[in-house]
């Protein structure tokens, strides 16, 4: 035979191939029940073999509620595991290494008293007179009521922009000597920053921004292990009465990161006069997951730069809310409008004014105020903190006694009216003396790390779907065969149904 041609249009339709095509696949294998039947014959998935080989209808039954049964707990177990996944689960792993060469951290003291009288009784009377608070010249009486007006006094001074530093115990008045690893160290390797409740404060091995770190002291430094060693003076006769509460004289001081914001007020250590305080430390770091598994973060927002004393972002809200920030945070004026990069230095709040305080309790307790005026108050993805261990011994010694008195007698500022009779007692009441040493090289590292990975996902999938019915990826890739099986034999249908159409139309014609 010969295939069949339409004279009138001369085109040519291959009739013989076509209906041999057709024939093919109207073939009982090819159509979509056997082709669907063969592949639960041959799956390696288990469970449809049994359903397509039952001889009879229980069987059937048997096999297909199994069948679905073990699907169902599949689906259940599989659907577990990721939403497991999603939760991000962590844990936390302990690792010790040797650091013989670690940068000492930062060391930050204060006196314990805020201010000192002789500089301060002057201007705070003028003061307390003008605001008609008092009417007198007699400096040297200072009660409990004027206390109070004392914090007014500052927060006037630094709303207004005037110095205060003056008013503070500098470091050349309380500094005897300074040694690290047996080198003498000075005043220049200090940075200051003013504390509410301790007034100046001075930082040894800060990493500042204008060297870079380039300056840092490590423990190995001129052959040594690492020892800080301070010898201090209060001067508790410059004391302003009652400002320390029922403190009589002292020091504070506060181990942390060279990076660290120094939050002496609440992590310091206190220090008692007539003794040689040690703390021993021993370094650990902390490494967190960033998002999703923490809200931790790694970016300095504008408010951190402001100052390298910044306090957090919470301030924001008594400032926009109160039009001050807390009269408590010195060192936090400097805030940033929420959704702005503007930066404005906003006042301190009168302590009488209760509203910074109605703030504070809002931020803290409402999540959402919170997330909006404090967005970036996360923590650190990576911190550095110090084990501390003190110890103290009586000092000091007489030829250091000796020593210190010569230190306070070489200073201009007032001495105590006994001096001559009591130098020994008022030495040995406020001589502290500060060691800071490094007790080991062993660094313990804190890594906090997925409890599942994608790869832990994926295996505890497959390991459901074998469990319960044996899918794995060759299973499904039988099934896809099927699919396009099935989806080709219905495209020759297709096709041939077309073919058909094109051809009786042509004859027709």
């Amino acid at each position: 035979m010969r295939a069949m041609t339409n004279t009138t249009n001369n085109h040519v339709v291959p009739v013989i191939s076509m209906a041999k095509e057709a024939k093919k696949l109207e073939s009982s294998n090819h159509q979509p029940r056997s082709i669907v039947r063969e592949f639960a014959l041959n799956t390696s998935t288990h469970g449809l073999p049994g359903i397509a080989r039952s001889q009879s209808k229980h069987n059937c039954i048997f096999w297909t509620v199994s069948f679905f049964i073990f699907t169902g707990i599949m689906i259940y177990s599989v659907t577990q595991t990721i939403k497991n996944y999603f939760e991000y689960p962590t844990q936390t792993s302990v690792s010790i290494f040797v650091e013989r060469s670690q940068v000492f951290p930062a060391v930050t003291f204060c006196n314990y008293s805020p201010v000192r009288y002789d500089h301060l009784i002057g201007p705070f009377l003028n003061y307390t007179n003008s605001i008609n608070a008092t009417n007198t010249n007699d400096t040297t009486t200072f009660t409990a009521e004027q206390t109070l007006l004392l914090r007014d006094f500052l927060q006037v001074q630094l709303n207004t922009g005037a110095p205060i530093t003056q008013y503070f115990f500098s470091l050349d008045t309380m500094l005897i000597e300074c040694v690290y690893n047996d080198k003498t160290c000075t005043t220049n390797d200090f940075i200051s920053f003013l504390s509410s409740t301790y007034g100046q404060c001075f930082t040894f091995n800060a990493k500042t921004k204008t060297t870079n770190g380039s300056d840092l002291r490590y423990t190995n430094d001129d052959g040594g292990s690492g020892k800080l060693i301070l010898r201090l003076y209060a001067q508790s006769h410059l004391y302003v009465p009652y400002a320390s509460e029922d403190v009589s004289v002292g020091m504070i001081a506060m181990i942390h990161d060279n990076t660290q914001l120094p939050l002496i007020d609440v992590a310091g250590t206190l220090l008692a006069p007539g003794r040689r305080h040690r703390l021993g430390y021993k370094k650990k770091t902390n490494q967190f997951l960033s998002s999703p598994y923490t809200d931790c973060t790694t970016k300095t927002p504008l408010a951190m730069q402001a100052m390298f004393n910044e306090y957090e972002g919470a301030d924001y809200a008594y400032s926009q809310e109160c039009g001050c920030v807390s009269p408590l945070q010195w060192s936090a004026r400097s805030v940033v409008l929420p959704g702005t990069n503007t930066r404005i230095e906003a006042p301190l709040c009168n302590f009488t004014d209760t509203c910074y305080l109605k703030a504070t309790v809002r931020i803290s307790k409402t999540t959402s105020i919170w997330n909006y005026f404090c967005s970036d108050c996360l923590q650190e993805c990576s911190t550095v903190s110090f084990t501390v261990t003190p110890s103290s011994v009586a000092a000091p010694s007489l030829p250091y006694a000796y020593m210190t008195k010569t230190f306070v007698e070489s200073l201009s500022i007032p001495l105590p009216s006994k001096w001559s009779t009591d130098w020994l007692y008022e030495v040995q009441n406020n001589f502290v003396s500060l060691e800071v040493v490094c007790e080991s090289t062993q660094v313990e590292n804190y890594t906090q790390q997925a409890s599942l990975s994608p790869v832990d996902v994926l295996s505890n999938v497959g390991g459901q779907t074998g469990l319960w019915i044996g899918i794995s990826f060759l299973s499904v890739m039988e099934f896809i065969e099927m699919l396009y099986r099935i989806l080709r034999y219905e495209f020759h249908i297709i096709r041939r149904a077309i073919t058909n159409k094109l051809y009786m139309n042509n004859t027709i014609k």
